[in-house]
């Protein structure tokens, strides 16, 4: 007597396909991608992620220092160290930190620190090499260390810049700690991601990548240094509707980060932390109601010194927890998954 084949749904077919073609993945273990696939293709459920990109950021430790625009990855002891523990918190509660890692970073003496995040399981993606703006079309709109020493690129045009800023880094990863980039996240957010620039999501897609995190919606601020209103606050929940992952008609996912950020409230805002962690708050709460997405940003170089003792992420972790099986912590490829297989209207070009 033959046995009758499982049946899947559809949602749960084009997460598994999108699962075996997604190409450059980080490692993981046989039931952490079916968990993955599972949570991808639930729609019962809010997926909250938290990523971290691994760069140093101007104004941080000290408001006058700007010279990390010019060695975003020459990373300090300090800005290790939290990324280490903050990835250490996550696993605690049963999930992991996506990182963005700048290719410089690979440079330094010693990887080990990375090394031990990827064995922990968190994924390590694509942030470029020299933290690049992907949309510049002039030599000296690429990043400051070419506007300084335009020797660096002399012959070569933005796009060329750009793809091997990208190439390198995946080298980099590959060398270093001898694992494929786990997508690719842009140096700074776009309102419209990469609605504009179809040329930039080919290129992507032409150097093995299947996912992009480049969409940072806009949302209001406030007055800087003073406490931010119902308002402001309102606002903020409201762009978490424009911060969900959606298919370019090229097939590209975009994984956008959701308001507000680390740099937008600390560096733009001034905000005090107590502002931060009320609008995280809010956000996850609207997330969770509607069993929506959402990607925390987050700089270690930035977080070391206006939250250090990780009571963003703390905070996080206890709302997702409260929310039992109403939300799960996931990576970005989990809310990549999840994008592809519903197939929602694809934003224009």
């Amino acid at each position: 007597m033959k046995r009758r084949a499982k049946s899947i749904s559809r949602r749960q077919f084009l997460a598994n396909s999108f699962f075996m073609g997604t190409g450059l993945l980080y490692a993981g273990s046989a039931n952490g991608d079916d968990s993955q696939k599972e949570l991808a293709s639930n729609d019962d459920k809010a997926l909250v992620a938290i990523s971290l990109d691994l760069e140093m950021s101007r104004n941080f430790p000290r408001w006058e220092e700007t010279h990390w625009d010019y060695e975003k990855g020459n990373l300090n002891d300090e800005t290790k160290k939290y990324t280490l523990e903050a990835c250490r918190r996550v696993k605690s509660y049963g999930g992991v930190v996506h990182c963005f890692a700048v290719g410089r970073v690979f440079e330094q003496e010693k990887v080990d620190w990375l090394k031990e995040i990827n064995r922990a399981g968190h994924p390590i993606g694509n942030h470029t090499y020299d933290h690049v703006n992907v949309k510049a079309t002039k030599p000296e709109d690429i990043q400051f260390r070419f506007r300084r020493s335009p020797w660096l690129i002399e012959g070569k045009s933005p796009r060329e810049v750009i793809r091997e800023n990208i190439r390198l880094t995946n080298v980099a990863l590959k060398t270093r700690i001898g694992i494929d980039p786990a997508g690719f996240r842009t140096p700074g957010g776009f309102g419209n991601g990469l609605s504009d620039r179809p040329d930039v999501q080919q290129m992507l897609q032409d150097l093995g990548l299947h996912w992009v995190s480049s969409l940072y919606p806009a949302h209001p601020l406030g007055t800087p240094g003073k406490e931010s209103d119902a308002q402001v606050l309102e606002g903020i929940v409201e762009a978490q509707q424009a911060a969900q992952p959606f298919v370019y008609p090229r097939g590209l996912v975009e994984v956008p980060m959701s308001p507000i950020s680390d740099i937008s409230a600390f560096r733009a805002g001034r905000w005090k932390l107590e502002h931060f962690l009320k609008a995280i708050r809010m956000a996850l709460d609207w997330v969770i109601e509607h069993k929506a997405a959402f990607d925390f940003l987050g700089h270690p170089s930035c977080l070391y010194v206006t939250d250090p003792d990780y009571r963003a992420i703390e905070l996080i972790c206890e709302q997702v927890k409260k929310a039992g099986p109403k939300a799960a912590i996931v990576d970005l490829r989990t809310l990549a998954m999840r994008a592809k297989s519903s197939r929602g209207p694809p934003a224009k070009k």
